[in-house]
């Protein structure tokens, strides 16, 4: 990881239950030797106090943005252009709608329009203002404007109800930070020794199951997590790429540097992979995207008869992404995964044949400590003319051992 000693970090806390775990961030980012200035909204004082975030800081905690002793010397600006990274945390829904439509009427908003430092939101919500139309629209245009988005996680909330929502923990924050200075130290050495193997090269990923609803409240879908994808894209990053990553449903934090696409049916891939694909370089296919959906999608709950103890669905095929992308014109170089129970080399060549792919990495899902939902992994990456097994490890290091082969294909 990145050195985060004498970096420059403006924390921006807004108002929410979740504001109570800042002071330990601040702490830890105090401990890695990074220099930090608060800033907080109205709201956010409501929860916790100016004074500890002071305390904690070493710094004067700013939350005018008409102080006139700050203002004598433009202090917005001023702490606009101090930061190496801007963090939003806890970002509210509010504050995400604010930052979407270019608000400019109080200190945070401010900042954030007067800034050219990256900007990185940790949202922090109940589960219903997370999944609500109009926040899932801010979340798509402050991706697009180029904002980082972390997390949230899923658990327990402060209104006892359990979903999506939960800012990430202190330490999970840190992590991304870390991780941010890390994917992009290498576009700023000056020395070419330290250039990052994917270097000016466009990597676009597709991570994580989808889901095919079949009602609206069931669907089918997998096992999948995402992990090995998103572990793929951070490690692409940390190599210099433009990585684009569009994700199924998962709950996974955004890797540093990376541009997200969500997305939940295999339909909604295929449009968002198809989107994307102009000018990459690489495609990696790593979602376990269903092979088939139902014909029709109810439009209520489907019930159970008396008496009735069968179900029948009609199923049609999905499209075949991968197979897709290698067959367009000007194809990116085209990688795909294969979650095999049996004869998994065998089935993986056949696979990479049928789709016509340069390369397919394979691995066995039937090791319950291994694959999906773990955070290990073991595979083996076949070609037309080469195979290479890598031993059981963490998916971050498999990943990156993956980025390091596939780079020296292109």
């Amino acid at each position: 990881m990145a050195s985060l000693t004498n970096r420059k970090l403006l924390l921006i806390v807004t108002g929410g239950i979740a504001a109570y775990k800042t002071p330990e961030l601040v702490r830890r980012l105090k401990d890695e030797g990074t220099e930090v200035r608060v800033v907080m909204t109205k709201g956010a004082k409501a929860f916790i106090t100016p004074l500890t975030l002071q305390a904690v800081s070493g710094n004067p905690v700013h939350d005018d943005l008409l102080d006139p002793a700050a203002e004598a010397a433009m202090g917005h600006i001023e702490l606009a252009r101090w930061a190496d990274l801007i963090v939003v945390a806890p970002a509210s829904a509010s504050a995400m709608a604010r930052l979407a439509h270019g608000f400019a009427d109080d200190l945070f908003s401010t900042l954030c329009l007067a800034t050219d430092a990256p900007v990185a939101l940790v949202p922090a919500m109940n589960r219903l203002m997370w999944s609500a139309p109009a926040t899932q629209r801010n979340l798509e245009l402050l991706q697009d404007d180029g904002k980082l988005i972390w997390g949230p996680n899923e658990g327990s909330q402060a209104c006892g109800e359990t979903g999506a929502g939960r800012m990430l923990e202190p330490h999970e924050i840190l992590q991304q930070i870390q991780e941010f200075f890390t994917a992009t130290r290498s576009l700023h050495q000056e020395s070419t020794e330290n250039e990052g193997l994917l270097l000016g090269k466009r990597v676009l990923i597709t991570a994580g199951p989808t889901r095919e609803a079949i009602d609206p409240v069931r669907y089918l879908s997998n096992h999948s997590s995402g992990k090995m994808g998103f572990a793929l894209a951070a490690a692409a990053a940390r190599e210099g790429a433009e990585v684009t990553l569009v994700a199924g449903p998962c709950q996974l934090s955004t890797p540093a540097g990376v541009r997200r696409i969500d997305v939940i049916s295999a339909n909604e891939m295929h449009e968002a992979v198809a989107n994307a694909l102009a000018q990459q370089d690489l495609f990696i296919g790593c979602a376990a995207v269903a092979d088939f959906r139902p014909a029709s999608i109810a439009e209520q709950k489907m019930k159970k008869q008396d008496g009735e103890n069968e179900m029948h669905i009609a199923l049609v095929k999905n499209p075949d992404i991968l197979a897709w992308v290698a067959q367009q014109e000007g194809a990116p170089y085209c990688v795909g995964f294969a979650a095999e129970t049996e004869n998994v080399e065998a089935y993986a060549r056949k696979k990479l044949e049928r789709k016509g792919i340069q390369m397919i990495i394979a691995n066995d899902v039937s090791n319950s400590d291994l694959g999906f939902n773990s955070d290990n992994n073991a595979v083996v990456a076949i070609s037309a003319d080469s195979e290479q097994h890598i031993a059981t490890n963490t998916k971050a290091e498999i990943a990156k051992q993956l980025i390091a082969l596939i780079s020296s294909k292109l």
